[in-house]
């Protein structure tokens, strides 16, 4: 349907000239025709037809087409407004598509970065730091820890010291590593906290909490989760995992402008105590551990029950279940552990009854 308008009067303005050029006004098939002197017709779609604010009393009104920010119509015969739909609706930003396209590409970008170019980065950088630069970030992240875990705010996290307790994990930590050519010499620390849970850092630093050894239902099992960390000290598995977590959140702060720092830090720090590994890590440290127990006449069943233990207790929800779970599930891990026992082999306790006793009050 075509519908003819009153062009006398009206004119047309294309942006690149001030002389008015006399149009006809036809509406067919959902395009305002504008016929032109020289022959030429321009068509607008009635959607993308929008009306300026009238500055001369509302005897004219003045048209633009949503696509061209230039051109005018300036129009005579009102009439024609009755079929025009949108003459008052907001036009859409101009160049909507392109700003939504780079919005994409940037979190495409910045995923790129935290998932991709970082662990990569991480995983080639951890086998190029020296053991004293290693040995300096664990030192410098375990303060970091200390401090943050505080819950008064005035004072690191102690560090447990019973003598005789803090002997009798030494002695335990040499008998595990008895025999091997350790990369770093392992430190074993106790912190004053109730968390349920241990970690490894950068530099062979091995940290339990008194949680960890007040739910422990032996010494074997302390003896079994310092096996599976000193496993990940071994792999360089912290140094990778604060690597990665460092330049993630370095992309995170210049993103949200964290430049001082503060977020960052409690952030890694919550992720070096929460650590998660990948399966293969993982593996590699239960496999570790069933090894080295296993060299040291400790059974290496021991790491499934203390699994078993912490399943029962708390459920997979647990803190320290929580840092071992994850990849492959608690009662695999369990299944395998009991696996690497050789009946053939009479296993001794880890520790004696009495450094066990010492090592369950280091804290006090």
């Amino acid at each position: 349907m075509s519908q003819g308008f009153d062009g006398f009067g009206s004119a047309f303005f294309d942006g690149d000239s001030p002389v008015p050029k006399e149009v006809s006004l036809h509406i067919a098939a959902g395009m305002l025709q504008i016929g032109l002197d020289d022959g030429e017709t321009l068509r607008w779609p009635v959607d993308e037809v929008r009306q300026l604010p009238d500055l001369a009393g509302g005897k004219t009104a003045v048209l633009r087409r949503t696509t061209d920010p230039l051109s005018r119509l300036h129009l005579n015969d009102l009439s024609l407004l009755a079929h025009l739909p949108h003459l008052n609706r907001r036009a859409p930003p101009k160049g909507r598509g392109r700003l939504v396209a780079w919005a994409v590409a940037a979190v495409a970008a910045v995923g790129l970065q935290i998932f991709v170019l970082v662990p990569l980065l991480a995983d080639n950088l951890a086998g190029f730091i020296p053991p004293e630069g290693e040995r300096a970030l664990g030192e410098a992240t375990f303060g970091q820890i200390r401090e943050a875990l505080d819950e008064t705010g005035l004072n690191p996290l102690a560090i447990c010291d019973g003598a005789e307790g803090v002997d009798a994990l030494n002695t335990l930590v040499g008998r595990l590593g008895s025999g091997r050519d350790l990369r770093q010499a392992v430190t074993v620390s106790v912190l004053d906290h109730k968390m349920v849970n241990a970690f490894a850092l950068p530099g062979g630093f091995v940290v339990l909490f008194r949680g960890l050894i007040d739910t422990a239902q032996g010494p074997d099992e302390v003896a079994a989760v310092l096996a599976h960390e000193i496993g990940h000290v071994i792999s360089s598995d912290p140094t990778r995992h604060a690597l990665r977590s460092a330049g993630s959140i370095g992309v995170l702060g210049l993103l949200f402008g964290d430049f001082a720092g503060g977020a960052a830090v409690l952030f890694l720090t919550e992720r070096l105590i929460s650590a998660q590994y990948s399966q293969a890590a993982e593996i590699g440290a239960d496999e570790f551990a069933y090894e080295v127990l296993a060299q040291a006449g400790i059974s290496p069943a021991a790491l499934g029950d203390m699994f078993a233990n912490l399943q029962a207790e708390y459920g997979d929800s647990s803190d320290l279940a929580a840092h071992f779970l994850s990849h492959p599930t608690l009662s695999r891990r369990i299944i395998a552990a009991r696996a690497a026992v050789d009946e053939s082999i009479a296993y001794a306790p880890s520790m004696s009854a009495e450094d066990w006793a010492a090592v369950q009050v280091v804290c006090d």
